[in-house]
C-alpha cells in the first residue's frame, strides 16, 4: 500500500488523519516539524504527503505551508501532494496548484473526498496497484471503466434522473450509491428499493407509502419510500419489473413532484432524484408494450452502462485483490486463472470465488490449485444434493433412483458412503 506523510501542527488533525488513513490500509506517518518532514522525503520511500497550509501556529496567510511545498517539490518534483487549506488560505492554495500541487481540500474536509484523492493520485511500484478506486465500493483501471467513471462524475453534479444498465453483479447499486455521494444530496437520505424482490401487490404501497386498512395486512399507515427520500435520491433496482399500473403512478411523480398514499386521498409533495438500474434491454419492454415509453424517457435522461467484467480484464486483478484484502496474495498461475475465466456473474462472482479461495489458500498465498479446489468442492456439493433429491423423489429406493441418475447400484451405494448420506 502507498506510504503517506500527514504533515501539521495541530496533533487532533495527526490523530484523526492517521486514524482514518489506517482504517483504509494506508501506511501513515505524521509529524509536525517541518524539518523532520523533509528528512523524511529525503530519507525514505513517500508516495504522497498530505500537508496543511496553515502549518505554523498563529499563521493564518499560508506563507510558511507554501515553503515547506515548495521545500518538499525541490527534493522529488513528482511526489504528490495534497494541501489542506483554510479559507483565508485559498488563494494561496490555487496558486500552488498552478505550481504543481495535486489538489486541494478546505477545512472542514470530506473523508470520502480526501480517500478519493489519494487512491487517484498516490503512487506504488506495483503496476497491478494503480487503480482509481473510491471509498464508495468502486475500483478500477480498465479504459472502459476511467471512462464511464468520468461520466459519472458529471452526472452526479446535475439534477437529472440516470438510468444504470448491466449485467446483474456488474455492480450496478455501487455505481448509483457513487453518483449520490458525489451529488448536491449527499449529505440526504439514499433511499434503495430492490424492485425484483417485491410482489407486484406490494410495489405500489412500498413506493408511495399507504394509509391503514388500505389492503388486507396493513394494520397502521406506512411511510412510502418517496417519502423516506425527500431531498435525497431514490434508487430503484430492476426497474423493469414494476408493474404498469405502478409505472403510471411513478410517471406522474416524476413530472410533477406529487402523489397520494395508497388509501388516501391527501396529496403528498417531494423533491427526490431517481436513479434506476436494469439488467434487461427496456426499449424492447416498450416495443413489447410491457414498460410505458414516456416513463423511460423520464427516468433515461442519460443513461450509464457497466460493461460486464470479461469486457474490462484490466479490472479484474485489481478486484481481486481488494477482495482478498492485504494478508493474501495470488501467485502467478493464479492470476492468469482469474484472467482467463469469463466471469459469467461478474464483479459479484469474482468477489464470492475469491472469498471462497481464502478457505484452501496457505501460508496467506492463493494458487491456482486453490480455485480449482474450490470448482471441485462446488461439483461434490452438487453430487450430493442431486442424489439426495433423487432419493427423496423415490422415497429411498436404491434401484429407482440409480436408474435415474445413470448408475448401477453399487455406484450409487459408494457415492452415499463418499457423501455420508444416511439413508
Amino acid at each position: 500500500m502507498p506510504q503517506i506523510l500527514v504533515v501539521d501542527d495541530n496533533p487532533d488533525i495527526l490523530e484523526a488523519l492517521d486514524l482514518l488513513l489506517g482504517l483504509h490500509g494506508y501506511t501513515v506517518q505524521t509529524t509536525s516539524n517541518k524539518k523532520q518532514a523533509l528528512f523524511v522525503v529525503t530519507h525514505q520511500v513517500i508516495d504522497l504527503v498530505i500537508q496543511d497550509m496553515n502549518f505554523a501556529q498563529g499563521v493564518t496567510s499560508g506563507r510558511d505551508g507554501k515553503s515547506l511545498f515548495l521545500a518538499l517539490k525541490a527534493i522529488n518534483p513528482e511526489l504528490p501532494i495534497i494541501l489542506i487549506t483554510a479559507w483565508a488560505q485559498l488563494e494561496t492554495a490555487i496558486e500552488l496548484v498552478k505550481a504543481g500541487a495535486t489538489d486541494y481540500l478546505q477545512k472542514p474536509w470530506d473523508d470520502n473526498k480526501l480517500l478519493e484523492l489519494i487512491a487517484q493520485h498516490s503512487h506504488t511500484s506495483d503496476n497491478e496497484n494503480l487503480s482509481a478506486s473510491s471509498p464508495h465500493g468502486m475500483i478500477y483501471q480498465s479504459p472502459e471503466m476511467h471512462a464511464l467513471m468520468h461520466d459519472a462524475d458529471k452526472v452526479a453534479e446535475a439534477e437529472i434522473n440516470v438510468l444504470i444498465s448491466g449485467a446483474n453483479g456488474s455492480g450496478k447499486e455501487k455505481l448509483a450509491d457513487y453518483i449520490h455521494q458525489h451529488s448536491k444530496r449527499k449529505n440526504q437520505a439514499f433511499i434503495k428499493v430492490n424492485m425484483g424482490a417485491l410482489p407486484h401487490e406490494l410495489m405500489e404501497a412500498e413506493l408511495f407509502g399507504a394509509e391503514k386498512g388500505a389492503f388486507t395486512g396493513a394494520n397502521q399507515a406506512r411511510q412510502g419510500r418517496f417519502e423516506a427520500a425527500h431531498k435525497g435520491t431514490l434508487f430503484l433496482d430492476e426497474i423493469g419489473n414494476l408493474s404498469l399500473s405502478g409505472q403510471m403512478k411513478l410517471l406522474r411523480v416524476l413530472q410533477t413532484g406529487e402523489f397520494e398514499r395508497l388509501g388516501s386521498n391527501h396529496t403528498i409533495k417531494v423533491d427526490v432524484r431517481v436513479l434506476s438500474a436494469t439488467n434487461v434491454d427496456l426499449t424492447l419492454a416498450v416495443k413489447q408494450g410491457s414498460f410505458r415509453e414516456d416513463l423511460y424517457y423520464r427516468l433515461n435522461v442519460i443513461e450509464l452502462h457497466l460493461p460486464a467484467l470479461k469486457d474490462r480484464k484490466a479490472d479484474i486483478i485489481p478486484l481481486a485483490k481488494h477482495f482478498i484484502g492485504n494478508q493474501y496474495t495470488f501467485d502467478d498461475d493464479a492470476k492468469q486463472y482469474l484472467l482467463a475465466n469469463n466471469w459469467q456473474g461478474n464483479v459479484r462472482e469474482l468477489e464470492n470465488a475469491c472469498k471462497r479461495a481464502i478457505v484452501f489458500a496457505n501460508n496467506q498465498r492463493i494458487t491456482q490449485n486453490d480455485f480449482q479446489s474450490l470448482v471441485q468442492s462446488a461439483s461434490v456439493l452438487n453430487e450430493k444434493q442431486q442424489i439426495e433429491k433423487m432419493l427423496v423423489k423415490h422415497a429411498g429406493v436404491i434401484k429407482h433412483a440409480a436408474e435415474e441418475l445413470g448408475l448401477s447400484r453399487q455406484a450409487l451405494y459408494r457415492r452415499i458412503e463418499k457423501h455420508g448420506i444416511e439413508i
